[in-house]
């Protein structure tokens, strides 16, 4: 029995399939990688951060993207769909303006599923975003957000919050810095008691 070699495409193919497809996928390596759907508790957790993070946002003069809004990571051609990303002053892969290239933070909610891929790979293709200032993780498992926050290139450090009455504080460095704040209740809140 003979194995069927993989058949690669461009991101100039894969743009065109997406644009047109009833789902999303991602692209990586050539690979078109169809997106499962989500849970109850990572829609409401996702909807959590939205609500509690659109007001501080828009105050700035930046941008708050849910799930439809595609990423790609120019330094290697990939592309994802991040749960939620901040983007001050949006640049755009090309001029269909459904792709931004540009965040200053991403936030993946971690299901069973992908969270290998979203700590491993994923990170490292959105390490070489130069305006990523925070990675930012949340377990709809357990009530847990883990913060990546790029100090240097090349260093990022972890700030872990676990804790009811934890309250998250990122500082984000602008034209015009500001830190963004939400509590983890306020994340979970309608989802684990």
């Amino acid at each position: 029995m003979s194995v069927q070699p993989k058949h690669y495409i461009t991101s100039e193919e894969y743009l065109e399939i997406e644009r047109a497809a009833p789902f999303k996928s991602e692209y990586y390596a050539g690979e078109m990688f169809a997106m499962s759907g989500t849970t109850t508790a990572h829609n409401l957790i996702a909807i959590n951060i939205l609500a509690g993070l659109r007001p501080q946002v828009r105050k700035q003069g930046c941008d708050l993207f849910f799930a439809d809004i595609r990423l790609k990571v120019s330094a290697s051609n990939h592309f994802s769909y991040p749960d939620l990303m901040i983007v001050c002053g949006p640049k755009f892969a090309d001029v269909q303006k459904d792709t931004v290239t540009n965040p200053v933070v991403i936030i993946e909610v971690l299901s069973d599923s992908t969270e290998a891929y979203d700590r491993g790979e994923k990170f490292a293709q959105y390490r070489l975003i130069d305006s990523l200032q925070h990675y930012i993780l949340v377990s709809q498992r357990l009530r847990r957000v883990e913060v990546f926050s790029n100090q240097n290139p090349g260093k990022w450090s972890l700030s872990d919050y676990s804790k009811p009455d934890d309250s998250i504080e990122v500082p984000i460095n602008t034209s015009s810095s500001f830190s963004l704040k939400l509590l983890l209740a306020e994340i979970y809140e309608g989802v684990i008691k």
